[in-house]
């Protein structure tokens, strides 16, 4: 089938190349012409496991083009799929004008039936919207589908591939088939292709993100309850996750959820919500809960120091906002890394992937170091932002004699406190009591 992608951002890049794997003439549409000519030479722009293997193979092969001519685009495409940004506006909704001004010139250059399908992540009533604004240029045929994306960065190719469920948003027949025809390739072991209208499907996307942010709230609430009563939250985690209708996922206590979906959806349903004439109390504590995690660690940190860091070295591991990826939208390490240097200590910083963002975000403010034990010399403490693979092992008797002080604030629960105590160190995690060297 030929497809295009409108965006060529860490969905539409996902979902064009994807679909391109399958089989599928797929053209990709960006106005940035230097990302579009990385991105012709088989070059990812982003980090994303897999993804760059699969790029350079479907370019080969002339499954997979990259233009910045929309009408050329609508023009070769049955389907069109819009991946393009909703950034939050300040009172949390979803912006919508790069949507729809995108769709204005689809009505604009459409030369016959299309099918207009929704990847972007957007509030309820936006494929209406989508619709007013195309037949507002055309007198040509077409359909608006919601098909909500559910990747995780860090495994977002997995996910396109082998997806759990795909949900589709239409009350148009021609559509629903259509679209069963693009996505059946994905579903082949039997996972549900969930047929639905668009408002529900649009709600479906919020829904599922804000109640996984939900149990990752609750369990740093309840770590910081374990923390005061002396249990320890990893244990606490086991007991729950072995429930079956609780499960093991999204479980693990830690200095809150960041990246480009939890926060802004959670904040763009409260904001639906609002706007609907509700208040939406369970998402309110859990909006809050995320911001106030951040700040507890931090006051760990400076409470070990006796409320003063002035002329301290904390080295920071991981800068992402979560392994396998180079994101650092509204990443935790943010705003440790800014809560730090603005009391005056010195912060030296690792990540694997995500040194060329953070050298972009961070600028001056903070020491870079490629090796991860360069990182850790003549530091005062050690902090653990991102639980990188890489991170879970390492030398400890070689960090005890790089390190001033052999501390250890490990905000992802990922080393054995006793172990640390053993070698010496003085460790603190979350929902853990704290060990002493």
């Amino acid at each position: 089938m030929k497809l295009s992608v409108i965006g060529t951002g860490y969905v539409g890049l996902v979902v064009g190349t994807c679909l391109a794997e399958t089989g599928n003439d797929v053209i990709c549409v960006d106005v940035d012409e230097k990302k579009l000519k990385m991105l012709r030479e088989g070059v990812s722009p982003i980090y994303e496991p897999g993804l760059s293997d699969l790029l350079r193979k479907n370019i080969h092969e002339q499954r997979l083009d990259f233009t910045s001519d929309l009408k050329k685009a609508v023009h070769h495409s049955e389907v069109i799929f819009l991946a393009l940004p909703t950034p939050p506006a300040e009172d949390g909704s979803a912006d919508l004008q790069h949507v729809l001004a995108v769709a204005g010139k689809i009505g604009q250059v459409m030369d016959g039936y299309k099918v207009i399908v929704n990847k972007s992540t957007v509030p309820v009533g936006t494929a209406e919207k989508v619709r007013q604004i195309i037949s507002e240029q055309t007198d040509k045929e077409f359909d608006v589908v919601s098909n909500p994306e559910f990747l995780k960065e860090g495994a977002a190719v997995n996910d396109f591939m082998k997806p759990d469920r795909v949900v589709v948003g239409t009350k148009s027949p021609r559509a629903q088939a259509i679209m069963q025809d693009i996505c059946s390739p994905f579903v082949r072991t039997g996972n549900p292709i969930i047929l639905m209208d668009e408002r529900s499907a649009e709600v479906t996307k919020y829904a599922s993100n804000a109640f996984l942010a939900t149990k990752i709230s609750f369990m740093n609430e309840l770590a910081n309850v374990c923390e005061r009563v002396g249990a320890d939250i990893d244990t606490v985690r086991k007991g729950m996750g072995a429930d079956p209708r609780i499960g093991s996922q999204f479980l693990f206590a830690g200095i809150g959820y960041g990246g480009s979906c939890f926060p802004k959806d959670v904040r763009a349903l409260l904001n639906t919500s609002q706007s609907a004439g509700y208040t939406f109390e369970v998402l309110t504590s859990v909006d809050a809960v995320n911001r106030n995690q951040k700040e507890l660690f931090v006051r760990k940190i400076m409470n070990h120091f006796d409320g003063n860091v002035a002329g301290k070295s904390i080295a920071i591991w991981g800068l992402s906002f979560k392994p396998n990826t180079d994101d650092m939208r509204e990443a935790p390490a943010l705003t440790i890394i800014g809560k730090l240097t603005d009391a005056g200590a010195t912060v030296m910083v690792h990540d694997p992937v995500a040194m060329k963002e953070a050298k972009r975000r961070l600028g001056s403010t903070v020491s870079f170091f490629e090796n991860n034990y360069d990182a850790v010399k003549g530091a005062d403490a050690l902090v653990v932002a991102t639980e990188w693979n890489e991170f879970r092992r390492p030398d400890f008797e070689r960090m005890k004699t790089l390190m001033r002080s052999p501390v250890i604030f490990d905000g992802r629960n990922i080393y054995d406190p006793a172990r640390l105590s053993e070698k010496g160190f003085t460790y603190y995690g979350i929902g853990r009591q704290r060990v002493k060297s």
